[in-house]
Order: C-alpha cells, then sequence, then structure tokens
C-alpha cells in the first residue's frame, strides 16, 4: 500500500461517523443502515482526507460484481477487492436491488463500518437450520460446504427459504459459491426468490 493514501486513509478513519439505522426492514421489524446512510458515515471523513470514494462495476453472469475503491489526490489508490451478488430476479429490479445491497456491504467492509452486529438477522434466526429434519441434526456442526448445502435444502424443503437466503446473503463470495454448485435447481430457484430486497 502507498504511504500517502494509507496515511490519509487512518486519518479518515478516525473520523468515520456510524452508520445510522433509518430504514425499516418490515419483515425482521428491525432497522438497518441503507446505502445513503452507509455513504454518510465516510465521505465527509474520506474526502476531507483528499479520498475520493469510487464503486465500480464488473461483469457478472448472474448477478452484480461491485469493486470499491478510494483515490487519493496524490493519485495514489487502495481497491476493496470485489464483491459479487446474485440478482435475486433478472430484471431491472433485481439487479437494482442486489447492486444496492453490493455497494453497501462493499463499502462497509472496506471502511470497516458495521449498523448492526447481525445485519439482515441471519446469525439471530438460524431457523434454516432449527428446521432441518432430525436426521440432519447431527451436521448441524459440521461447516463444509456440503453438509452446509444439506442444511440448506433441508431448511427450504421446511418452508423456511427466507432465513437460509438471509444466511446466505451474508456469507464471504467464496463460501457462498461452493454452497451454491451443491444446491438443485428447484433450492437455487426457491433462495433466488426469497434473497433480501433492498429500495434501490
Amino acid at each position: 500500500m502507498d504511504a500517502k493514501i494509507a496515511a490519509a486513509f487512518v486519518k479518515a478513519q478516525r473520523a468515520f461517523g456510524p452508520a445510522l439505522k433509518d430504514k425499516a426492514n418490515p419483515h425482521f421489524r428491525s432497522k438497518y443502515a441503507d446505502l445513503g446512510a452507509c455513504i454518510d458515515a465516510v465521505i465527509d471523513a474520506l474526502n476531507g482526507a483528499g479520498i475520493a470514494l469510487i464503486q465500480k462495476q464488473h461483469p457478472s453472469d448472474n448477478g452484480v460484481t461491485v469493486e470499491t475503491v478510494f483515490v487519493h489526490e496524490s493519485g495514489e489508490s487502495i481497491s476493496a477487492g470485489l464483491l459479487s451478488v446474485p440478482a435475486a430476479k433478472q430484471d431491472p429490479q433485481g439487479y437494482g436491488s442486489a447492486l444496492t445491497y453490493a455497494r453497501r456491504y462493499s463499502l462497509m467492509a472496506a471502511c470497516g463500518i458495521a449498523p448492526e452486529d447481525d445485519d439482515g438477522n441471519a446469525a439471530s434466526r438460524p431457523a434454516f437450520v432449527a428446521n432441518a429434519p432430525a436426521a440432519n441434526a447431527a451436521s448441524a456442526k459440521d461447516t463444509s460446504p456440503e453438509a452446509t448445502a444439506a442444511r440448506i435444502v433441508a431448511g427450504v424443503a421446511a418452508g423456511d427459504a427466507e432465513a437460509a437466503a438471509s444466511a446466505l446473503a451474508g456469507w464471504s463470495e467464496a463460501r457462498r459459491s461452493a454452497v451454491w454448485a451443491l444446491l438443485d435447481a428447484q433450492t437455487q430457484d426457491q433462495l433466488t426468490a426469497a434473497w433480501p430486497k433492498e429500495a434501490a
């Protein structure tokens, strides 16, 4: 990492504000910080330190891929890497929701801000595991992609696609992709339909 942008980013990060949870999530009866709140939490501090925020889009077959980049007035830059999110529906609304979601999570990860302990309430709603048939209970501690996929299939079949989708949405792209590849088409369709949505 280049010295000028590193020093400027540390200065900016000291001044980051909270990402205010000002939007309601009616499904979980909770509040969350939307994309605007996340940008508001960091943009003044970044700009004050001479850093511009850029969120680039990259090609993606079934959703969106976003890269958060910080560019210093010296010309130095930092990339936070790529974050891919599948579109819940293959239409403009589905892609718009996925883009908003990807931008928000990429920015929060890059800046080290977290507006909720368990955004999406995935950590507090492990119902897709709890609702799985007893035969799968022994594998609950097994975090391999195969065991995780089996629990998700069982949970979706038991009617808890929303909790499973919320949990998947919070995982890293690598873990999500590994598990997704093991799911049957019907389970994938149900998860896609239940994928967490956000107003664009």
